[in-house]
C-alpha cells in the first residue's frame, strides 16, 4: 500500500475516534504532561513540583541559575558597574532590601524572603511561573515567590479571597512560554498594570493589529519568545545593555553568533522599506531608530501608565486619621496615603534622545546633591557624533523620593510588610528607612529629605501598523517630535541663514530662468 494511503487511513482512524464535531487537541508542547505518573499526585508546595520536573528536565534548574532572571544581578561589561538586588534603586517601588517577600513575587523562584535565600538549591526554581498554560497559577505579593497553597485573603480585611492553587493541575498542563506568562511579571512591573514601562501592559495579552502588528492575536500572534529567543533558559535582550544600533543586518535564526535576535534589524535588516517612494526612508535608518517612527505613542491599549510618582506627599490622612485614596474621573488611583501622588497617561507621545546603548545607574551609596537639580537614576549615553547612537523614543518616569541629606545618598526604605517599621504602617520615614538601610548594609544618618529624580526607559513594544507610523511633517517641522533633539540639522525644523540664502538664490535663479526663457519664446514666436 502506498504511503499516502496509509496516511489517509491513519487520518480517518483518528477522526473516527473523536466525538462528533470535535477536533484533535492542539498542544504547544511535544509531550502531554498529564500522562506523566510523576505529575499525577498531590503537591504540597511549588518546590515539590520542581523536584518532579527535574526528574526529566535534569539540567533546567542549573541553566536557570546562570541567568539574570534568577540572580537579579548583572555586571555591565561596558563600564564594569555591578547591579544587584542590594544596590539598585528606582523611583517607583524604590528598592528590594527589607521588601523581599513582596518584590520576589516576580522572581522565578520560591522562598526568597530575606538576604539568606539559597540560590544554589535547584528545587527553589519555579518552573510553573513561565510554563503555565492554564492561567490559574498566581504568585501573590508577600508570599516570597510562592503561590497560595490555601485560600488566602489578598489584603488583610479586604474580604478578597484567592483560591488555593491546584499545583497538580497546573503541572500537568505546562507548555511553552506565552505573552501571559511573561506578562504576569513584566506587564505589572513597578507595582501595577502598566506602571513601569508604558509599552508593556495587560493589553498586550491579546492585542489587535492596531496595538501591535507583531503580537496581533488574530494575525502574526508573536509571543515574547518569538523575538526574545532563549538558549538554555537565557532570554535574549537586556534592559541594562540594550542594543541601540544593530548593524549586523538580518540574522539567520539558529546561527551560532553573538547577534541579538530581539532587535528590529535582526528580521528586517537595515534597509527595510520597499522600493519606490518609501525607499527614501532607508536614508533615515543610520540616524533614527525604527521604534521612533513605528511606535508613535505608548499606553495605547486602554491601560494608563504612570508618568510620575511623588513619595514626598505620602502619609496624608483623613480627618478620622485613616489612609486616603483619591481617584480620577476614570476611577484610577492618583493619590494613596501609602505611596503619595501619581500622574497617569494614555496615548502618550514619547520623549526623544540620542541613545547608544550605554546606561549608567545611580546606585545606593553614590553621592547625589539636591542642588544639582534632577538626579538621573539611570544616565542614558548617546550623542550625534559618537557613531553608535540613534534617535530613540523614551518613556521618562519622573519622581520625588527620600534621600539622606547628610550622607547625600539615595536610600532604601522598608515600604512593604505588616510590621510597625513598614512605612505604610507607621507613616514615619525615619524608622522605615533605618530598617531598609540595615537590610542593605548601607549607612543612614537618621535624617530624611526628598530629591527629584527621573528614569528613562527605551520604548520598543506596541509597534503600530505602517499606516499609523509617523509621517515626514511629524519631525520635519518647527514644533515636531524631534524639536528638542540636538546635534543634527533637520530640514523643516532648523534654519541656517546661509543655507536659507543659498536656497532662496537658487530658487530665485531657477524662477528667473523660467521667466526669461518664456519671455524669449514670446518675443521670437512666429505669427
Amino acid at each position: 500500500m502506498k504511503i499516502r494511503h496509509l496516511v489517509l487511513l491513519a487520518g480517518f482512524a483518528l477522526a473516527s475516534a473523536l466525538p462528533a464535531g470535535a477536533a484533535p487537541a492542539k498542544l504547544n508542547t511535544t509531550a502531554d504532561h498529564s500522562k506523566f505518573k510523576e505529575l499525577q499526585q498531590e503537591f504540597a508546595s511549588g518546590p515539590e513540583v520542581t523536584k518532579a520536573c527535574l526528574g526529566c528536565h535534569t539540567e533546567a534548574a542549573s541553566q536557570v541559575h546562570r541567568t539574570k532572571h534568577w540572580n537579579w544581578e548583572f555586571l555591565n561589561p561596558a563600564n564594569q558597574q555591578r547591579l544587584g538586588k542590594k544596590n539598585v534603586i528606582n523611583n517607583f517601588c524604590i528598592s528590594v532590601p527589607s521588601n523581599y517577600a513582596f518584590c520576589t513575587s516576580c522572581h522565578i523562584g520560591y522562598g526568597w524572603k530575606d538576604g539568606n535565600f539559597d540560590f544554589a538549591a535547584q528545587e527553589n526554581v519555579d518552573c510553573l511561573v513561565c510554563h503555565d498554560t492554564t492561567g490559574a497559577y498566581k504568585k501573590l505579593p508577600g508570599l516570597a515567590g510562592h503561590p497560595p497553597y490555601k485560600d488566602t485573603e489578598v489584603l488583610p480585611g479586604s474580604g478578597k479571597i484567592v483560591k488555593a492553587t491546584d499545583l497538580a493541575k497546573v503541572a500537568q498542563k505546562v507548555g511553552k512560554t506565552s505573552r501571559d506568562t511573561c506578562g504576569a511579571c513584566h506587564f505589572f512591573g513597578g507595582g501595577g498594570d502598566g506602571v513601569k514601562h508604558g509599552d508593556m501592559d495587560s493589553s498586550l495579552a491579546s492585542p489587535d493589529k492596531e496595538l501591535d502588528v507583531h503580537m496581533d492575536a488574530t494575525g502574526l500572534d508573536f509571543t515574547c519568545g518569538t523575538c526574545h529567543k532563549a538558549a538554555s533558559h537565557d532570554v535574549a535582550g537586556s534592559r541594562y545593555t540594550p542594543v541601540a544600533r544593530d548593524t549586523g543586518g538580518a540574522h539567520i535564526r539558529g546561527k551560532e553568533d553573538d547577534s541579538n535576535p530581539a532587535t528590529c534589524q535582526s528580521c528586517h535588516g537595515e534597509t527595510p522599506h520597499k522600493k519606490g517612494e518609501a525607499a527614501k526612508l532607508n536614508d533615515h535608518t543610520n540616524v533614527v531608530a525604527c521604534q521612533t517612527c513605528h511606535i508613535p505613542k505608548i499606553a495605547r491599549g486602554g491601560v494608563a501608565t504612570k508618568m510620575s510618582w511623588d513619595w514626598s506627599t505620602a502619609g496624608q490622612l483623613s480627618p478620622e486619621g485613616k489612609p486616603l485614596l483619591k481617584k480620577d474621573d476614570k476611577g484610577r488611583v492618583i493619590y494613596d496615603s501609602k505611596k503619595g501622588d501619581f500622574t497617569l497617561g494614555e496615548n502618550v507621545e514619547p520623549e526623544y534622545m540620542w541613545f547608544n546603548g550605554d546606561i549608567t545607574y545611580t546606585l545606593l551609596g553614590d553621592k547625589v546633591d539636591k542642588t544639582d537639580g534632577i538626579t538621573h537614576i539611570n544616565k542614558v549615553g548617546g550623542s550625534a557624533t559618537d557613531g553608535r547612537s540613534l534617535i530613540w523614543p523614551m518613556k521618562v518616569f519622573r519622581g520625588a523620593q527620600p534621600y539622606d541629606p547628610v550622607n547625600k545618598t539615595l536610600v532604601t526604605p522598608h515600604t512593604a510588610g505588616n510590621d510597625d517599621t513598614a512605612y505604610w504602617k507607621n507613616f514615619g520615614w525615619e524608622k522605615a528607612i533605618a530598617t531598609g538601610m540595615k537590610a542593605s548594609g548601607a549607612p543612614f544618618s537618621g535624617q530624611v529629605d526628598f530629591i527629584k529624580t527621573d528614569m528613562s526607559w527605551p520604548i520598543t513594544h506596541m509597534v503600530a501598523p505602517k499606516e499609523a507610523a509617523l509621517g515626514c511633517a511629524d519631525c520635519h517641522s518647527r514644533d515636531g517630535r524631534l524639536a528638542k533633539v540636538g546635534g543634527v540639522y533637520i530640514p523643516g525644523r532648523d534654519h541656517d541663514p546661509l543655507i536659507d540664502l543659498i536656497g532662496w538664490l537658487m530658487a530665485g535663479g531657477a524662477l528667473a530662468g523660467v521667466i526669461g526663457h518664456g519671455a524669449l519664446r514670446l518675443v521670437r514666436r512666429k505669427d
